[in-house]
């Protein structure tokens, strides 16, 4: 419940503009990965422009609509733990440890995951799944 919450709060954040300037690319990421681990495809699709690219492997789809959003964020059979986060402007390459969600189980538990985010006007224009790189040591963790 707390972890649901949150996520309500937190989109209604991003929602505001917190001050008049749009979200960062992290804090969108963030949100995007409360949501996903709340169950909250429907917030987590919120978080998506209209006709975003998705990229996963060879495969590139757009998600032309929120339903379609709606759609893909609740095939997702992972929820994840957000360990490296590194942004610059509207990019932001994030790292996670999968796990199970409520509702599926991960097809890669414990694994690691990397994704390349493009975020505008506080929307994800890009979710682009990645090899996930060896991180230095003193990398800075989420």
């Amino acid at each position: 419940m707390k972890a649901a919450l949150l996520a309500v709060v937190t989109l209604a954040l991003l929602a505001s503009g917190c001050g008049g300037s749009p979200p960062t690319a992290e804090s969108v990421v963030r949100a995007w990965n409360e949501a996903l681990n709340s169950d909250d495809n429907r917030g987590a699709a919120d978080l998506f422009a209209p006709n975003a690219e998705v990229v996963q492997g060879n495969q590139v789809i757009r998600l032309k609509t929120h339903d379609d959003a709606v759609a893909w964020n609740s095939a997702l059979p992972c929820a994840a733990r957000l360990v490296a986060i590194h942004s610059k402007g509207e990019m932001a390459t994030a790292t996670f440890v999968l796990a199970d969600r409520p509702h599926s189980r991960c097809d890669g538990p414990g694994q690691r995951a990397t994704a390349i985010f493009r975020v505008v006007d506080g929307k994800i224009v890009l979710w682009h799944q990645t090899g996930t790189p060896v991180m230095p040591l003193n990398t800075l963790s989420a």
